[in-house]
C-alpha cells in the first residue's frame, strides 16, 4: 500500500510563490510516475502536471507552464511542485498522485493508483 502526505499549501498573495511537497511511503516510490491535480471549487479535479520515474518526461498543462515546477528525489521519496507567478485562478486544493510501477505518466487520472489527502492552496488578488 502506497501512502502520499501533501504538504505546502496556504494562502499567498497573486504572484507570489508556493512550493508543494508530496511525500510517499514506499519503496517503489523511483519506479513509479508522479501526478499532481487539482480541485477547484465546483469544478472536477484536472490534471496539472506529471514527472515519470527518472525524471526524465515532464508534462505540463497550459494554463501552468512556464509558472510550475514539477521535481523529485527518489532518495527522499518525494515529488515536488514548485509554483511562482501564482493567479486567483490557481485556488484549489491540490493532490498528488501515484502511478503503477513502470509504466509512463499520464494526464488521465484514470492511470493513478494511488492519492494523497490533498492541500489547500488559496491565491489572493
Amino acid at each position: 500500500q502506497v501512502q502520499l502526505v501533501e504538504s505546502g499549501g496556504g494562502l499567498v498573495q497573486a504572484g507570489g510563490s508556493l512550493r508543494l511537497s508530496c511525500a510517499a511511503s514506499v519503496g517503489t516510490f523511483s519506479s513509479r510516475a508522479m501526478g499532481w491535480f487539482r480541485q477547484a471549487p465546483g469544478k472536477e479535479r484536472e490534471f496539472v502536471a506529471y514527472i515519470t520515474r527518472s525524471g526524465d518526461n515532464i508534462d505540463y498543462v497550459d494554463s501552468v507552464q512556464g509558472r510550475f515546477t514539477i521535481s523529485r528525489d527518489n532518495a527522499k521519496n518525494t515529488v515536488y511542485l514548485q509554483m511562482n507567478s501564482l493567479k486567483p485562478e490557481d485556488t484549489a486544493v491540490y493532490y498528488c498522485a501515484a502511478g503503477p510501477t513502470f509504466r509512463g505518466g499520464s494526464r488521465s487520472q484514470n492511470t493513478y493508483r494511488y492519492w494523497g489527502q490533498g492541500t489547500q492552496v488559496t491565491v489572493s488578488s
